[in-house]
């Protein structure tokens, strides 16, 4: 007797894959959604750094305490 109604695990995973797609599809549409009516996120803006080089020659004593 092997009826679509006694084979119950087939009508299990039927209804998991089934809630499974349906889920990932409410899910894509919220982030579509979301994505859509998000204002622009301002990007950082670019500040000018400030770089200062310290060159040190051979007989200079900084140099000689680091080796």
């Amino acid at each position: 007797m092997s009826t679509w109604t006694s084979l119950w695990y087939i009508w299990l995973i039927l209804l998991t894959l089934f809630l499974l797609l349906l889920c990932g599809i409410t899910v894509s549409c919220i982030k579509f959604c979301c994505r859509k009516k998000r204002l622009p996120v301002e990007t950082f803006s670019r500040h000018p750094y400030d770089l200062t080089v310290i060159a040190i020659d051979s007989d200079s004593t900084a140099h000689s305490t680091v080796t």
